[in-house]
C-alpha cells in the first residue's frame, strides 16, 4: 500500500518556525578488548536533529554541461517540467524520473491491516522538486545544449525535436582545460576555454558562480563534475597534502593541480557544495582539508549506475551467505565520448581503481572465508566501440568456492543506456546534498547543533568510490548504504530505524492454542502443515488435521489458534 504523505505523531518531535526538531535515541555498541576477551556493550546516545524545512530555490551548475550526461539531465528536467510526450515505435511515452532514488522509490513506514505501508522516499523530508532546478554550467565545447543533445544520440528523436526550442539558447560557460589530464582525443572539442594561470582560472570560476547565482535568482548553488574522467593526480608533500600547500600550489601554477581540483577549490572558497561524479582523485588531501576548514560540503566519487551497483549487491549477498568469491572479471564496452576518453591508459586507470575497490569492505567483513591479506582476483576491462554509442555493455563472471571445495560460477550480461542511468543519479546527488546542508544535530552535552561532517558520507549509495571522513570505514554494500541514508532521514522525523523483524506479528499466542486444545476431545489431534498459497490470497494456507475434520484453512479464519493480528507472508 502506498500513501502519498503522512504525519508523525510523537512527543519526541516538535516544530519551531521552519525547523523540525526530533529527539532521538541512537542505539549502538561499544567494543572493548582486554587481553583475549572481547566485550560488546549496548549504548544509547541521545541526539537532537534539527532540520530546516524551508526548501530553497536551487541552482545546479554542471562541469561538462554539454556532454552526454549534462544534455540528458537537462532534457529530462525540461520534459518533465513541460509535460512533453512523444511517440516511439512502442507507443506513446510520457516523462518520468525512473532510476531516481528520491523521486521513484519508496520506504516502508509500518503495517496496516496485515499489509505493508510505503511512502515516497521524497516525502520523508522536504526536498527540492527537480522541475524547479535552475541549470547552468561549463563545458570546453561551445556547442549549445540542443546541438549537444543531438550529438549525444541518447534521447528519442521525437523527444529531441520538441526539446530543441527549450535548449537551443542554453550555452555552457567556458571551462578549464588541461590536455595533460584527459585523453588527447578530446582536444578537437576544446574551443570554449578559460585562459590564464591556475590562480586566474579559479578566480574566474568563482566569479562565474556568483554571477550565475545573481542572474538566476537562486538561493543556493551546488556544483557537480560530470565532465571527462581525468588521470590520477600525484599526491605529494608540499604540493597538495594540506589546504595551505594546495592554495600555494595554485598560486604558483603547479602543473600537477588538475582542473577538477581547481573547480573544487573555487567552490569551497565560495562556500558552494561540490560533488565529483568521475573516478579521479579530485579530492586530494589538501582539498579535503580546505573543505573541512571552511565547513563546505564535498562528495564523491564516480556515479554508481550499472555494473558496479550490481557488483555491490551480488558480492555482499555471496559473502553474507558464507560463499567465497575467488575471482571477479568485469568487461565493458561503450561508444560514447566517455568511452573514447577512457581509451587512453592514464584515464582508464582512474576508472579501474574506482571499479576494483568496491568489494574491499565486504571481503574484509568475513575473515572466516578470507585469510589476512587474501582477496579475490579482480579484473576490470573497458573498451571503446563507437557503434554502440551510449548503449553500454557489461559482462561479469563471478567464480566462488562453495561447500567441500565445490565451485560456483555466475555470469551476468547487462545492457544499459549509460546517460539515462547516470542522469537520475545526478539529480539525487544534488537534491540529497542540498537537503544535507539543512540538517544539524546536537549530541547530549553539546550547547549548539552542528552540521554533518563536510565530507558527505550520506551520498555513498550513489557513488562507486565513496568519499568518507578520515577514520570512518568505507561501506560499499548497497543495502547498507541505502539503509544508512533512509534511517538518518527517519531519525530526523522521529521514526525508528527500518527493520524487518516483525516481532509483534510473528509472536506465537500460546494462550489461544491452549484454549483450542481444551475445547477438543482428548483423542483429537491438532497438526499443522503449510500448503502452497493460492495466487489470489494474501496469507499462507495451513492444513489442519483436527479429529475427523481436516482441510485447508486461512490464518485469518483461525483466531482461536493464533492472535488475530498474526499473518504469514506467501
Amino acid at each position: 500500500m502506498l500513501i502519498p504523505s503522512f504525519e508523525v505523531d510523537s512527543s519526541n518531535v516538535r516544530k519551531e518556525g521552519d525547523v523540525l526538531i526530533s529527539s532521538y535515541d541512537y542505539q549502538t555498541t561499544e567494543i572493548e578488548q582486554a587481553g583475549s576477551k572481547w566485550t560488546v556493550r549496548p549504548v544509547v546516545n541521545q541526539i537532537e536533529f534539527q532540520t530546516n524545512t524551508r526548501v530553497p530555490k536551487l541552482g545546479v551548475m554542471l562541469v561538462g554541461w554539454g556532454g552526454n550526461n549534462g544534455s540528458t539531465v537537462t532534457g529530462g528536467i525540461l520534459a518533465n517540467k513541460h509535460g512533453i510526450t512523444w511517440m516511439t515505435k512502442d507507443g506513446l511515452r510520457t516523462p518520468n524520473y525512473f532510476g531516481s532514488l528520491t523521486q521513484a522509490s519508496t520506504c516502508r513506514v509500518g503495517n496496516f491491516n496485515g499489509e505493508e505501508v510505503h511512502v515516497p522516499f521524497k516525502s520523508l523530508l522536504p526536498m527540492v522538486e527537480p522541475n524547479d532546478i535552475v541549470l547552468g554550467g561549463w563545458d570546453i565545447s561551445n556547442m549549445n545544449l540542443a546541438d549537444s543533445m543531438e550529438r549525444a544520440k541518447v534521447l528519442d528523436f521525437e523527444l529531441q525535436r520538441q526539446l530543441v526550442p527549450y535548449m537551443k539558447d542554453l550555452t555552457p560557460l567556458p571551462g578549464i582545460y588541461d590536455q595533460d589530464f584527459i585523453a588527447a582525443n578530446q582536444e578537437e572539442r576544446a574551443n570554449n576555454l578559460i585562459k590564464g594561470t591556475k590562480s586566474e582560472q579559479v578566480e574566474t570560476v568563482r566569479r562565474q558562480i556568483r554571477e550565475f547565482k545573481e542572474s538566476s535568482g537562486v538561493d543556493k548553488v551546488i556544483v557537480l563534475w560530470t565532465a571527462n574522467t581525468e588521470r590520477f593526480a600525484q599526491v605529494m608533500e608540499g604540493l597538495n597534502d594540506t589546504a595551505e600547500n594546495l592554495l600555494a600550489s595554485i598560486e604558483k601554477d603547479e602543473a600537477e593541480v588538475s582542473p577538477s581540483t581547481l573547480y573544487g577549490a573555487a567552490c569551497v572558497l565560495e562556500g558552494v557544495p561540490y560533488i565529483n561524479g568521475a573516478p579521479q582523485n579530485t579530492f586530494v588531501p589538501g582539498l579535503i582539508d580546505l573543505a573541512v576548514q571552511k565547513g563546505v560540503l564535498i562528495g564523491g566519487d564516480d556515479f554508481k549506475s550499472g555494473q558496479t551497483k550490481m557488483k555491490s549487491v551480488l558480492v555482499d549477498f555471496l559473502v553474507g551467505a558464507g560463499i567465497k568469491p575467488t575471482a571477479i572479471v568485469s568487461y565493458n564496452h561503450l561508444g560514447n565520448n566517455d568511452g573514447m576518453n577512457l581509451s587512453a591508459p592514464q584515464t582508464f586507470r582512474s576508472k579501474e581503481i574506482s571499479k576494483s575497490n568496491v568489494v574491499d569492505d565486504m571481503v574484509a567483513s568475513n575473515s572466516i572465508l578470507y585469510k589476512p591479506g587474501e582477496h579475490p582476483d579482480h579484473v576490470v576491462v573497458i573498451k571503446y566501440v563507437p557503434y554502440v554509442a551510449d548503449s553500454k555493455r557489461a559482462m561479469d563472471e563471478y567464480s566462488s568456492e562453495i561447500f567441500l571445495g565445490g565451485k560456483q560460477t555466475i555470469v551476468m550480461h547487462n545492457t544499459c543506456e549509460d546517460s539515462l542511468l547516470a542522469s537520475p543519479i545526478i539529480l539525487d546527488l544534488v537534491l540529497l546534498a542540498e537537503l544535507t546542508t539543512r540538517i544539524k544535530m546536537k549530541r547530549e552535552g553539546q550547547e549548539e547543533a552542528q552540521s554533518f561532517h563536510p565530507v558527505a558520507v550520506l551520498l555513498s549509495y550513489l557513488t562507486k568510490a565513496p568519499l568518507v571522513p578520515p577514520g570512518m570505514p568505507v561501506v560499499n554494500a548497497l543495502a547498507k548504504q541505502r539503509a544508512m541514508l533512509e534511517n538518518v532521514m527517519r531519525a530526523c522525523i522521529g521514526l525508528a530505524p527500518s527493520n524487518d523483524m516483525l516481532l509483534l506479528e510473528s509472536q506465537f499466542d500460546a494462550e489461544h492454542l491452549s484454549a483450542a486444545n481444551s475445547s477438543t476431545n482428548n483423542d483429537d489431534v491438532i497438526s499443522f502443515q503449510p500448503v502452497q498459497c493460492q495466487p489470489c490470497r494474501r496469507h499462507a494456507a495451513i492444513y489442519i488435521s483436527w479429529g475427523h475434520a481436516a482441510g485447508p484453512r486461512w490464518f485469518d479464519e483461525l483466531p482461536i489458534l493464533y492472535s488475530s493480528t498474526a499473518s504469514i507472508s506467501p
